[in-house]
């Protein structure tokens, strides 16, 4: 019996417990109505070896007829082979106050039965946004950042996933994006919401530009804290929010385990403590083989050959490892203790778990 090897991912952080993460306003939240905007388009890669759509993949032909018919090309879809070329789905995120001519990089996927898109050329192609206006034009070079090889009797060679692609700097802004420009009163929104982040923020606001007389920030909620721009920043609220932005803030971060079972990754935070327990570990693995031997008919009989199956049945049991670990011990001493007992990432799950359900745990355990 082999046993499957899992990738055991530890992420120790290096902050203590009483410490916390002295991380930048800009890092932690955005204005309110600054935000990307995200696109979409149908277009064609041409240029391809022979790796595009086969004639089952009957769009394909039509935009190609239909692209051929705006150049002055009459040409009926059902006498075109469109081995050459590939109908893809093109999709971009637009950043907030990009202005015309701005360039942004632009992802190329096959939706049809197109087996490589290497070497190709993405033709003209609008990017419309949810609400249905061309906001870029994307045109150029698919690199795919892999390759696949085919020959004959069905030996082929993948590497990567050649059928999605990038342009970069592929695509031209037509048109600005509606982004609300900041006037007035500012309202920050948190990208993790939380309580103690907010007040935070509210509070190193206000100790900056404390000789306003007046609080100049409050924290509404967990995700959410507004601030009104002294009366020195009434005509420079770009610079205002600029200095905002760069300030420094201890961050709160909810101290978390995270356990993703199907590939057996478990991700812990170095600042996790536990309480006092006592862990036992063993394992029972039952072995089922079956062999098949040969039933010979003697000479010049009338009996067949036959098989006969033979089964076997046998059972192992580990001796139960056991750790103790007292109050107040780190991820370290835990990790450092289950790697002593040669516990598998599929033990450890099942041991956090176990914590977690025993009280012993002093974080919170998500699984994804």
């Amino acid at each position: 019996m082999t046993r499957l090897s899992i990738l055991f991912l530890l992420l120790a952080m290096t902050l203590p417990r009483t410490g916390a993460a002295v991380t930048r306003v800009k890092e932690l939240a955005s204005v309110e109505g600054v935000r990307e905007n995200q696109l979409i388009g149908y277009g064609l890669v041409v240029g391809l070896a022979g790796t595009g759509d086969k004639r089952q993949t009957v769009f394909s032909t039509q935009s190609l007829a239909n692209t051929l018919e705006r150049m002055g090309v009459q040409v009926a879809p059902q006498s075109l082979l469109v081995r050459n070329t590939a109908a893809v789905l093109v999709t971009a995120n637009l950043p907030p106050f990009a202005q015309p001519g701005t360039r942004i990089d632009v992802t190329v996927a096959a939706i049809g039965d197109a087996s490589n898109l290497q070497g190709g050329i993405l033709i003209l192609t609008p990017l419309r946004a949810a609400n249905g206006q061309v906001y870029a034009v994307a045109q150029g070079a698919v690199v795919t950042g892999g390759f696949a090889a085919r020959r004959g009797s069905g030996n082929s060679f993948t590497v990567n996933h050649p059928t999605v692609g990038r342009v970069p700097g592929g695509a031209i802004v037509e048109q600005t994006p509606p982004t609300v420009a900041p006037q007035g009163q500012l309202r920050l929104q948190l990208k993790q919401s939380d309580f103690t982040t907010a007040a935070r923020i509210a509070e190193a606001v206000n100790q900056r530009y404390q000789g306003s007389g007046k609080p100049v920030a409050r924290a509404v909620h967990a995700g959410m804290v507004v601030i009104d721009p002294p009366s020195d920043y009434a005509d420079r609220l770009v610079e205002f929010l600029a200095e905002v932005e760069g300030l420094s803030v201890d961050a709160d971060r909810a101290v978390k385990v995270v356990v993703n079972e199907r590939t057996g990754t478990v991700v812990i935070g170095r600042d996790v403590r536990l309480g006092p327990v006592s862990i036992l570990h063993g394992a029972l693995s039952v072995l089922i083989e079956t062999s098949f031997g040969v039933s010979q008919p003697a000479p010049f009989s009338q009996g067949q050959t036959t098989p006969v199956p033979q089964v076997a049945v046998g059972a192992q049991e580990e001796r139960a490892q056991n750790i103790t670990l007292k109050a107040g011990a780190t991820v370290d001493d835990l990790v450092q203790a289950l790697l002593s007992i040669g516990s598998t990432p599929r033990d450890i799950i099942a041991i956090l778990q176990a914590l977690r359900s025993a009280g012993a745990l002093e974080a919170e355990l998500e699984v994804i």
